[in-house]
């Protein structure tokens, strides 16, 4: 019986286009003997642009739903997820070669790890690329550090939530994605910080695109009064659940 990686992608109409990228990436990806990817593309809204670009693949399923940003559509393709990991892929970004299998070995080698991220370089419209020069050193990233960071550092953390790979329970346990216009990836981050200890792998591992239309480029998502609302409500669900003490796994 095949294990399946389940790669989750929120999308909407302006970013439809890029979807076949994605998908030239996902099988691009040399997984272990008796493991397989599931990726589900979860549409925010209803409308009929984004159905000619998903690939007519058995590993690839579509669905959509009402509008409600990113993370509802994210955490509501968490009902058609069927395997023991989810990794994230935002539908304009790509992975490179060996990221699945990279994230793979770390979970699959210690259990009181609950996620894993990596090195990002954005692709910039030319086709060049930039890093990131606050890359933690490899290996485990200790429960809060995260968090620690985010804050000491104007709400950037060290590690980039474009690139998790997540135990499936304890995303589900988590509630999946923050309901947040945005910032709901930084805030399932910043949770899973404050339960579970994390890895950082050096090697790229996602190719973050930068283009006009993304969300992040947009005039709203740099509103002060609704980011400081953001940071808010996502640095105090981080703080309850240090505070209350639940942890994964259990008792560690």
């Amino acid at each position: 019986m095949q294990r399946r990686i389940v790669v989750i992608t929120a999308v909407h109409p302006p970013a439809a286009p890029y979807l076949p990228d994605a998908y030239k990436s996902l099988c691009e990806q040399k997984l272990p003997e008796g493991w397989d990817w599931h990726w589900i593309i979860q549409e925010d809204g209803t409308s009929d642009e984004v159905a000619p670009y998903v690939p007519d693949d058995a590993r690839v399923s579509f669905h959509q739903g009402r509008p409600g940003r990113a993370g509802v559509a994210r955490t509501m393709a968490l009902a058609h997820a069927d395997g023991e990991y989810v990794k994230i892929l935002d539908a304009d970004d790509m992975l490179p070669p060996g990221t699945l299998t990279r994230d793979l070995a770390a979970l699959s080698a210690d259990p009181t790890l609950g996620w894993a991220t990596s090195r990002v370089l954005d692709l910039l419209p030319d086709g060049s690329t930039v890093g990131f020069d606050q890359d933690p050193p490899e290996g485990p990233i200790e429960r809060g550090a995260v968090l620690d960071h985010w804050k000491a550092h104007s709400f950037r953390a060290q590690v980039h939530p474009a690139t998790l790979f997540v135990r499936s329970e304890l995303l589900l346990a988590l509630g999946g994605w923050m309901a947040l216009p945005a910032s709901e990836d930084t805030g399932l981050l910043l949770a899973l910080s404050s339960v579970s200890r994390g890895w950082f792998t050096p090697e790229v591992g996602l190719l973050y695109r930068k283009w006009p239309g993304q969300a992040t480029s947009q005039a709203a998502h740099a509103d002060a009064v609704e980011r400081d609302a953001r940071m808010a409500v996502v640095e105090a669900r981080a703080r309850t659940l240090a505070q209350l003490g639940w942890s994964y796994p259990a008792g560690s």
